[in-house]
């Protein structure tokens, strides 16, 4: 019996592809564009959707509430201008106590990061970014 699909035996869908059809939409939230784009295609090669991106913790948390609850993840930096991502985090928790939030952060950084998952956040990458890591982790936090 073969069974029917679009794609060769060895290869599997796409993380960021929902079971229903189209795909998991992530706000990322940093204030340095090389990492926002970084963290981009690194998303966008596995079927995620970059919903939108923000500069700073004071917009990440307007482009999180005019999402309207179709973002599914947010990727926030720690350390950016305007509003830190702690506080960030702390405001979009407030508004959706369900927010799915991965913290990201530099080398270095521990205490803050460990503030943030107590706070609510679900995980955390470290910069450098790598590839499979960031994967793994916004795979894990969104329970695909």
């Amino acid at each position: 019996m073969v069974a029917k699909t679009d794609l060769p035996a060895n290869e599997k869908p796409p993380a960021g592809a929902k079971p229903g059809g189209g795909a998991y939409r992530v706000l990322v939230v940093d204030d340095s564009m090389f990492i926002a784009k970084q963290l981009g295609q690194i998303l966008s090669s596995d079927g995620f959707e970059v919903a939108d991106t923000a500069g700073d913790g004071a917009q990440g948390v307007e482009k999180y509430k005019a999402g309207g609850g179709t973002i599914d993840l947010v990727t926030m930096d720690i350390t950016m201008p305007v509003m830190d991502g702690v506080s960030a985090l702390e405001k979009i928790l407030e508004f959706d106590k369900e927010a799915k939030v991965i913290m990201v952060s530099a080398l270095g950084k521990e205490d803050v990061v460990k503030k943030c998952l107590l706070t609510g956040a679900k995980s955390y990458i470290v910069k450098p970014l790598d590839r499979k890591k960031v994967l793994e982790r916004v795979v894990a936090v969104l329970g695909i």
